[in-house]
């Protein structure tokens, strides 16, 4: 089997806790390392036993994600074989490219190639070069012309921050008011900050929003299961927009023929025209898609695994998560079979009081190991600190309430029973998580 690998993770949330588990029980990893981590990702050689069980140790390392010259030390000191970047944020930055200059390999897109998320009006206008389908857009950087801009447009609109906004950038109003007030508060109150320097301003699909996910080596594409991601905070898909209150997979409305379809007409040529604009895209591609009747219509890329998408579809790959990174590394992704358990995966986001608006930190977290102990259950921390031994709030969305069953209400009855077990003060959550998939 050769030498065992040491693998180190970038982040601090739900999806870097899932990778880390996810890379643990891999027999090619001898230990992982997640910086800076939560209370969450760090386990004994000796965790927990049950078939889903973590194997190799975990270790938290107390570096920002953003502290490239202090990660790559940390790497070299280690002797890291292969770091995976779970946050966008670096990855726009440019990571990857300062540790392939300091002869380390990551996992994830270039800064060039990160654009694709990085950028909201770089991603329109290469759809457009690119012929790939996506909906009818403006942008603007200036508010007077943005705001004269939406007096004008005969259709419903979305507002968009064109960069970085942690998922919390895009705004749908309902009212020619909402959609002032939206620009308002994003070009001149600054809400999202530098995010909002530009805005696209783009006509408002209508349908079911799926997320399609795939691997890819810079040529190659192999799509994993099409999950749903449930975006506003209340049930019923009400309120403000947050990172994501939960997610299923796989989505059943994606069919093999329909999944086949998003490849052929919105993966590959993204891949394809990045590499041929001298930007090799070599990662994960997320596709936020819009179901319309026209067709399936893309909403945003990411430039990574989703949170909470990473929550569901990790647990469905039968694959050794490492031989496929290293595949996508390596250019020989079309050389590898990905295959997916039957079944399926919910998550649950419990989050804290008052998000997606500013919400108290540092409350008590209780029954973590009650839930996890039931069958078929898997918490990933996501803002979680210690406080001695034990777990405290630390962020908007605290707990991942993950369930695998034999199909999506199996796993929904699973996953909201270990909700059950959990508490802390304030603590909400959505109850209406995946029974789209059951109607």
């Amino acid at each position: 089997m050769g030498t065992r690998k040491r693998v180190l993770i970038v982040g601090s949330g739900g999806r870097e806790h899932a990778l880390a588990w996810a890379l643990s029980r891999s027999p090619r990893v001898e230990q992982v390392y997640v910086a800076p981590g939560n209370a969450g990702t760090s386990w004994p050689a000796t965790p927990r036993s049950g078939p889903w069980a973590p194997g190799a140790p975990c270790v938290r390392v107390a570096v920002a994600a953003d502290d490239f010259d202090a990660l790559i030390a940390m790497a070299h000191q280690k002797q890291i074989d292969l770091t995976v970047v779970g946050p966008e944020n670096p990855l726009a930055a440019g990571i990857v490219d300062a540790f392939q200059a300091a002869g380390l390999r990551a996992f994830g897109p270039t800064r060039a190639a990160a654009r694709i998320e990085a950028s909201k009006a770089f991603a329109k206008v290469f759809m457009a070069r690119h012929h790939i389908p996506t909906a009818r857009y403006a942008t603007f950087t200036e508010f007077e012309a943005a705001l004269n801009h939406v007096r004008r447009v005969e259709y419903d609109v979305v507002i968009k921050a064109s960069g970085l906004a942690a998922g919390k950038g895009v705004i749908v109003p309902n009212t020619q008011d909402e959609a002032e007030a939206a620009l308002r508060r994003i070009m001149v109150e600054r809400a999202f900050g530098t995010a909002g320097d530009e805005v696209v301003i783009e006509e408002r699909l209508y349908g079911q929003e799926a997320s399609v996910l795939a691997f890819t080596d810079g040529y190659t594409v192999v799509p994993m299961p099409a999950a749903q991601d449930h975006k506003p905070i209340f049930d019923g898909d009400r309120g403000p927009n947050t990172g994501g209150m939960g997610a299923y997979a796989p989505a059943p409305l994606i069919t093999p023929e329909l999944l086949d379809d998003i490849v052929r007409t919105v993966l590959q040529p993204t891949v394809n025209g990045l590499r041929a604009e001298g930007a090799p895209y070599v990662g994960v591609l997320y596709a936020g898609l819009m179901l319309t009747d026209a067709g399936p219509r893309v909403l945003e890329f990411n430039c990574r695994f989703g949170d909470p998408e990473a929550q569901v579809i990790l647990p469905l790959l039968e694959n050794d998560l490492m031989d496929v990174l290293e595949a996508c590394l390596e250019g020989t992704l079309d050389r590898v079979a990905v295959r997916w358990r039957p079944g399926a995966a919910v998550t649950v986001v419990a989050a804290s009081e008052g998000y997606p608006g500013p919400y108290p930190k540092g409350r008590p977290i209780y029954g973590v190991q009650k839930a996890e102990a039931l069958p078929g259950v898997l918490i990933f921390h996501a803002g979680t600190e210690l406080r001695g031994d034990r777990p405290v709030t630390a962020g908007g969305r605290v707990l991942n309430v993950t369930a695998i069953g034999d199909d999506v209400r199996q796993a929904v009855k699973r996953a909201y029973e270990a909700i059950g077990h959990l508490y802390f003060e304030g603590m909400q959550y959505r109850k209406d998580i995946g029974t789209k998939a059951m109607m």
